[in-house]
């Protein structure tokens, strides 16, 4: 392992960057094959990728604009051109090491920032600091990573932990589906007593581990399933040669701060933009 990324800049912003669009690229094009008349799809302008998962769907987005190339009014004009075809409204993920030149570009065409993620991201090496998990897994828990044969019932383990929502049960286990048989992604589940209590997931993409699907049934929260999924699927990316971890939580969140007790580190804090209709 080469890259050591212990500072905030412009490489460090592009790597994370291309991970995630890589991941929801992905995940688009495994929706694409799973329902093929949502027209899901994408494309990249001026290396801003572009993503279409559905009119309202989260991942109906931008990631990487003006971090690959200087932005211009053509390639904003692309973009929109790409969603509205579609459909769809038009959004922007903008990390703030982006070109400063896209800031007036974008206000002066009408976009309003309407939401705050922050991404934080972990060393893979030697001198990484050791996960430390807020409550360790109790007696008997263990993890492992599932084979596709257990895909469907990964999906189906990962909705139950939002069993307090019944209303997003048949979402979250479509979007678990295509999640599971996404280009790069690994799926994890953890066990007590041969049970599965909670599930987790992983994209590996240019030597990034992106941490994302973390589900525990509500039933058996408080076990340390979720600590114990971390470290295997961080075992398990170094074990796949890559050198850096990431994942996005909203800012102040409890996920921040756990994600910030296991070793992770703020990198920035991104900014969605949307287009006035």
């Amino acid at each position: 392992m080469t890259f050591r990324p212990h500072v905030t800049d412009l490489a460090l912003a592009r790597r994370l960057e291309r991970a995630e669009g890589s991941a929801n690229a992905a995940f688009v094009e495994s929706r694409a094959l799973h329902a093929p008349a949502l027209g899901a799809t994408w494309s990249e302008v001026g290396g801003t990728y572009a993503m279409f998962d559905g009119v309202g769907s989260p991942l109906t987005q931008t990631f990487g604009l003006g971090l690959f190339a200087a932005p211009s009014a053509d390639d904003l004009q692309a973009l929109e051109d790409f969603f509205r075809a579609r459909g769809a409204e038009v959004f922007h993920e903008v990390s703030p090491l982006a070109d400063p030149a896209l800031l007036p570009l974008l206000s002066g065409r009408g976009y309003h920032p309407i939401e705050l993620t922050t991404v934080l991201r972990l060393p893979l090496d030697d001198a990484s600091p050791p996960a430390v998990s807020a409550r360790p897994p109790v007696a008997g828990l263990t993890t492992r990573r599932i084979d596709s044969g257990e895909l469907s019932a990964w999906a189906e383990d990962s909705a139950r932990g939002w069993g307090e929502y019944p209303e997003l049960a048949a979402f979250m286990r479509d979007f678990g589906t295509v999640t599971g048989s996404s280009r790069g992604v690994s799926c994890f589940v953890a066990e007590l007593e041969g049970e599965i209590i909670a599930t987790g997931a992983m994209a590996i993409h240019g030597g990034v581990a992106l941490l994302a699907g973390a589900s525990t049934i509500p039933a058996w929260r408080g076990r340390g399933a979720q600590g114990a999924l971390l470290a295997a699927r961080l075992a398990y990316a170094r074990a796949e040669g890559c050198d850096l971890a990431m994942m996005g939580a909203a800012p102040g969140s409890t996920s921040q701060a756990n994600a910030e007790r296991q070793g992770f580190r703020i990198a920035y804090t991104r900014i969605k933009w949307q287009l006035a209709a």
